[in-house]
């Protein structure tokens, strides 16, 4: 599941740069500077088009930003001017490092089960109070849709989830439509996570 989801990604990084690296979100962007401070460290984790780590620069955080495409993380290294690291989610292994982790469309490709496991590692990742924005598909999906792996959730969902990981809590969460041109009917589930 994992090698097709990369592979799609490999295959049609062109295509799905140039759909999503000019999408305004700032207003989500917003919600997550809200909680941090001037220079904070950011981890963007699963960074795609580096749309977002170029706005995190500009706006004077530190950043370090990854993706599990090697395609996606040359575009991105090219688009931001900062070296875009190749890693799966599953390889994290930093401790107390980052402010916030910004992981916004991108850990919904790992199946429940993995997904636990790599909440835990984003937890050990951030210092004390850290925060994770994350966003998944608005549903109760998990399998293969178009070529890639998703797992969805509905809020409800997602807390009966988060019972299983500890040191996290749901800090806000609101529903929105896709922000890309013509997709505005599909609902996406966004949520801010502080550790705890």
């Amino acid at each position: 599941m994992e090698n097709q989801t990369l592979n799609y990604y490999e295959r049609n990084a062109a295509s799905f740069v140039s759909g999503t690296v000019s999408v305004d979100f700032r207003e989500t962007q917003e919600r997550f500077f809200r909680r941090l401070q001037p220079e904070d460290f950011i981890l963007d984790f699963g960074c795609g088009s580096g749309r977002d780590t170029k706005c995190f620069l500009e706006l004077g955080y530190r950043v370090e930003a990854t993706d599990g495409s090697e395609e996606l993380c040359k575009m991105a290294s090219k688009y931001t001017g900062i070296e875009v690291k190749k890693m799966l989610f599953q390889e994290l292994e930093e401790h107390e490092k980052y402010d916030g982790i910004w992981a916004c469309s991108s850990i919904l490709h790992l199946p429940k089960d993995e997904l636990k496991v790599v909440f835990g590692k984003m937890k050990d990742a951030l210092k004390e109070h850290g925060i994770i924005y994350t966003s998944f598909k608005y549903g109760d999906f998990e399998g293969m849709r178009n070529g890639r792996f998703f797992s969805d959730f509905t809020i409800e969902s997602f807390r009966n989830f988060m019972n299983n990981i500890c040191g996290l809590q749901i800090d806000e969460f609101w529903i929105t439509g896709d922000v890309r041109r013509g997709r505005g009917e599909e609902k996406w589930l966004n949520l801010i996570l502080q550790k705890i």
